[in-house]
């Protein structure tokens, strides 16, 4: 398993852009497929987006497709996830997994990160 810390949410109105990013620690990294999934009060976790572990598919939810893009720097440890022209629906704690193969549900993941707030004022 690798340990996953989550970084760069906050605060953005609606329209706005964050990019959050997640570092892994271990030298495996790159092995791993790795996904972004958020959660918001009173409801499911729910996926995101996903990178295969060289970065050469990505996986969007419909509700993200077009505004949101997934990569990932294996020299760097890191995963990361842009967010652009945000909604209030995508507030949210996000969170950063790690997985054998990419996947779009969250069973599949095995390595969580604590998860970053995403807040999107109207």
């Amino acid at each position: 398993q690798v340990q996953l810390i989550e970084s760069g949410g906050g605060l953005v109105q609606a329209g706005g852009s964050l990019r959050l990013s997640c570092a892994a620690s271990g030298r495996t990294f790159s092995s791993y497929a790795m996904g972004w999934f958020r959660q918001a009060p009173g409801k499911e976790r729910e996926f995101v987006a996903a990178i295969s572990y060289r970065g050469s598919n990505t996986y969007y939810a419909d509700s993200v497709k077009g505004r949101f893009t997934i990569s990932r720097d294996n020299a760097k440890n890191t995963v990361y996830l842009q967010m652009n022209s945000l909604k209030p629906e995508d507030a949210a704690v996000y969170y950063c997994a790690a997985a054998i193969g990419v996947a779009t549900t969250h069973k599949a993941y095995n390595s969580w990160g604590q998860g970053t707030q995403v807040t999107v004022s109207s």
